[in-house]
Parts: C-alpha cells; sequence; structure tokens
C-alpha cells in the first residue's frame, strides 16, 4: 500500500549507495575489514570495550544467552511486552523464559518489583528491553542482579543511541544486544551488534558467532593465519561487508536522527495534550535519554482498536501494535505454565496500546494530521 504517512521510513541515501559500491568493487564481501571498522565504530560511539557484529538482533540475542552459560533447568525474567524474539532467543538454549509484569500504564518496561517476585533458585539471569527506545530502571535492575548473583542481558533493539546516567543503552549489562533491521533507528537491513565490556565474554561470543573456529577466513584471506581449529559449538550469524559499510554510514546520521525523533515526540504529546486528553501517553516524562523509537499510545478503554486503524488505513496513515503480550501467544499458552502467571498491567497494554507513525523525516505537519485524524477515528468508532 502507498501510504501517506507510513509507520516508519529509512534514511538512505547517496552515501551509503557509494559505501555498498565501494565494497562490491573491493571483491570481498564477508566479514572482513569493513566489519570490523564498523564494530570498533560502534564501540567508540557507544563507549563499550567489544563490538561485534551479527546477523540479526535475534542473533545477537541467542549468542549472548549462551555466551553466559544459560541453558537447560535455568530460568531467564523477561517482560511479556516485547516481540517474541526476546523470549524465543532464551528457550533455543533449553531454558525457561519467565515472564514480568510492567511498571504501570505510563511506563511499559519490565517492573523491577515484579523482576524481584519473579526470582527462583533456577534464576540465572535477567532480560531487560528498553521499550520503545526509552531507559529501563537499570540502577534498581542490577542492584536486583547483584543481590541474587544473577546475570543481565539488554536487549537494545529499540535503543540505539540511547543513555541512562551517562551510560549508553546497551551497556549496563553483562551483555547488550542491537537490532538494524528496517524499520530501527539505524538500519542494514537485516543485522544486529552485540557489546560487552568482558573480555571473556567477548572471546566466548567470537567464537559463538562463527562455527566455534579459532581463526576466520578473512585471517586467512590475509595470511595472518592457514589452519583453524574448533573449540566449541558454534553457529554461523556474521555480517557480511554489504551491510556492514551501510551500517558505517547509518551511524553516522543516529544521533541526529534521534534527535529529530524526541523533538517530534514532544509535538505529538503537546497535540495529545490540546486535541485528545483522553488518550494516554506512556513516557511522557521518563529518565535518560530515549532513542525515541515508538510512539505508543493508549486509547480510551472502550475505544475499538481495530476499527480505529482501519479508520486511519483509510486515510493513508499506517499504525501499529507493540505487543501482543508473548504470553498470550498459542506456543507460550501451555508453555512450563506460564499462562497461570498474573501479568494485569502487560494484558491492559496489550489490549489498548497503538502505535503512530514516527520517523526523521516527518514534519510537524504530518503528526498534526495523524493526531487530527486519531480524533476523528475515535469519534467514528463510538
Amino acid at each position: 500500500m502507498n501510504w501517506r504517512i507510513p509507520l516508519a521510513d529509512v534514511d538512505i541515501g547517496s552515501a551509503e549507495i557509494a559505501a555498498v559500491q565501494k565494497v562490491l568493487e573491493s571483491r570481498w564481501l564477508t566479514m572482513g575489514s569493513v566489519t570490523r571498522q564498523f564494530e570498533q565504530e560502534f564501540a567508540r560511539q557507544m563507549n563499550v570495550k567489544h563490538a561485534l557484529a551479527v546477523a540479526n538482533g535475534t542473533a545477537a540475542l541467542h549468542l549472548a544467552c549462551l555466551a553466559l552459560g544459560i541453558g537447560p533447568g535455568d530460568e531467564v525474567i523477561v517482560p511479556s511486552l516485547t516481540f517474541v524474539a526476546s523470549a524465543n532467543a532464551i528457550r533455543y538454549t533449553g531454558a525457561t523464559p519467565v515472564f514480568g509484569d510492567v511498571v504501570s500504564l505510563l511506563d511499559l518496561n519490565i517492573s523491577p518489583l515484579a523482576v524481584e517476585k519473579s526470582i527462583s533458585p533456577r534464576t540465572k539471569a535477567i532480560m531487560v528491553v528498553h521499550y520503545g527506545g526509552y531507559p529501563c530502571d537499570m540502577p534498581a535492575i542490577r542492584a536486583i542482579a547483584q543481590k541474587y548473583n544473577l546475570k543481565i542481558i539488554e536487549d537494545a533493539a529499540h535503543a540505539v543511541g540511547g543513555e541512562l546516567e551517562g551510560i549508553s543503552l546497551g551497556c549496563w549489562s553483562d551483555i547488550g544486544c542491537f537490532s538494524f533491521f528496517s524499520n530501527k533507528n539505524m538500519t542494514t537491513g537485516e543485522g544486529g551488534m552485540v557489546v560487552t565490556n568482558s573480555d571473556e565474554l567477548a572471546n566466548r561470543l567470537g567464537l559463538l558467532r562463527s562455527h566455534g573456529m579459532t581463526t576466520l577466513t578473512w585471517d586467512r584471506h590475509q595470511g595472518r593465519a592457514s589452519e583453524y581449529d574448533v573449540v566449541m559449538l558454534g553457529y554461523n550469524y556474521r555480517l557480511d561487508e554489504i551491510r556492514s559499510a551501510i551500517g558505517l554510514v547509518q551511524l553516522s546520521k543516529l544521533e541526529n536522527n534521534n534527535e529529530q525523533r524526541r523533538k517530534l515526540s514532544h509535538v505529538y504529546h503537546a497535540a495529545f495534550n490540546e486535541v485528545l486528553p483522553e488518550v494516554e501517553l506512556p513516557f511522557k516524562d521518563y529518565r535518560g535519554k530515549s532513542a525515541a523509537h515508538l510512539l505508543p499510545v493508549l486509547l480510551p478503554a472502550a475505544a475499538s482498536r481495530k476499527q480505529v486503524m482501519e479508520f486511519l488505513k483509510s486515510r493513508g496513515i499506517q499504525s501499529s501494535i507493540h505487543y501482543p503480550p508473548i504470553h498470550l501467544f498459542s506456543i507460550y499458552q501451555t508453555f512450563a505454565g506460564q499462562n497461570k502467571r498474573s501479568l494485569p498491567v502487560t494484558e491492559e497494554v496489550g489490549r489498548r496500546e497503538l502505535t503512530l507513525p514516527l520517523y526523521p523525516a516527518m514534519t510537524p505537519d504530518d503528526v498534526a494530521l495523524v493526531v487530527t485524524t486519531l480524533k476523528e477515528a475515535l469519534e467514528f468508532s463510538q
């Protein structure tokens, strides 16, 4: 469909095209020097010791779980209000995701109180998700992890470029995971990054990323090695040079684009206060520096979200839902008794949340049109 205002849009131009062309002309397309440059620049901007580029954000999460030794018999506490990849990555290892409720209707991140209540003798780690690019309460999460000797994984798929207390989101934990999918704040089409300040974990992540091999094809191509050993069961989760080249250009645009997202979010909130005060606004007040990945709102409880979305669609405005709670999906309804857990705030958000368009190329006039059209949609759906 040719949307008048799409949900998201990519900032791709001549610089990305030139970077890709340069890689193609080099005739080395597999993970190599461009990927290494991307990793180094990402680590520098995030102020973290190690960054390893991977095939996608789900691969990053899987590798994080593996590198921390999570496996059968272990439990990992995770929000249900997230994309299913967060929980699936835990299950890939044979461990069990244990879902915790979010803080409130105004803070859609996992509740530290819910985390602590969910801890059992089998708990190995906490996986937090910075919903929409808005920081979780990481000091509280860290304190809980230290108290119970737990590891922390940050799913920072929404949060690249965000900060809390001067620390980049994704860098508060043992391992942070990023996604560069097409709708993210910076994109390589598919791709991701895993970051850590631990030399030991970085070495393990590097081995797991590429078949458990002690040297890479690039090293052998450069004459730095002629043979290799395989020391663990690894995976093919590498990123190629073409996507790394795009990533380098996207990374250079990130802060300016994130700042534009933050400004547009403020325009949205001001418009809602004036035109639609009955619509609740999560993260109207928030800690730290947001990456402003999503613009979530909560429709009035009596509104028909389906009718509202169809009305917006008829006017060429795309919307979405972030997210149907994972614990309500068929595959999780009977998984390890998760259907017996009470997540009342998550479930209310799941019924009422609507995600509106947000991307750097939007204008204040676009925002005004979305809000006034939503007002019409709500009137129509009553």
